[in-house]
């Protein structure tokens, strides 16, 4: 097998450091694979639009594949795009996941049905740990979507930091948001061959009942 990959890329910091990782290991990344929503055309991780995650493509020099899917078509499309993958010579799929033994089942059910084999490079991880790493490498991510029943509005539009990390965990939440307390957008570090000039909207968004965003655009 070639050590040639596809990433499954939310556009977040946990998907950008099992990528920063897996190339440190030796994986080849040819491919980012980002799923978008047919209902509302944005993207189905980070609900975050396509010139953002075509953006970030280009600037870490890597080629983009969209996938697009109702809710309900959402995992036979991934199969369809990696068995595409497959038959341009990629071994492998590289995903961010931690430790929901739930999500790691999913990518190892989607990945077996089209010969690719998952890694994972954050598996196990301690989940505060990973954090700090991502930040230590200088990598910049800013939090764009949270769980308002776990994390409260004001962190919206904040940069990972150290600091800030502390204050997430004083309010109860988990520090790397695995368990949904909080999205990001990454914009810069180590494999960005330019950072993204991102511009963010000081108005929030409500998404439904719980959930609470502020707009980017580039």
């Amino acid at each position: 097998m070639s050590s040639n990959c596809f990433v499954s890329w939310s556009g977040g910091k946990d998907a950008c450091l099992a990528l920063y990782k897996a190339i440190n290991e030796g994986y080849k990344p040819k491919m980012l694979l980002t799923m978008f929503s047919l209902e509302n055309g944005i993207s189905s991780a980070h609900r975050l639009k396509e010139d953002i995650i075509k953006a970030q493509a280009n600037s870490i020099g890597i080629e983009l594949c969209i996938g697009r899917a109702s809710f309900h078509e959402y995992e036979e499309v991934f199969v369809e795009n990696l068995g595409k993958f497959k038959d341009i010579g990629i071994d492998y799929g590289i995903f961010g996941d931690i430790d929901i033994e739930e999500h790691r089942q999913w990518e190892e059910r989607v990945c077996k049905k089209a010969s690719i084999e998952p890694v994972l490079p954050l598996w196990h991880g301690n989940r505060r740990e990973l954090v700090e790493e991502f930040i230590s490498y200088g990598f910049k991510a800013k939090i764009v979507l949270v769980d308002t029943t776990r994390l409260d509005k004001v962190f919206l539009g904040e940069d990972l930091s150290l600091p800030l990390i502390r204050e997430i965990e004083k309010c109860g939440a988990d520090v790397c948001g695995e368990n949904g307390e909080y999205h990001t957008v990454v914009y810069d570090g180590p494999i960005f061959r330019k950072s993204l000039d991102l511009k963010y909207s000081h108005e929030i968004i409500a998404v439904k009942d719980r959930w609470a965003q502020i707009g980017v655009s580039i």
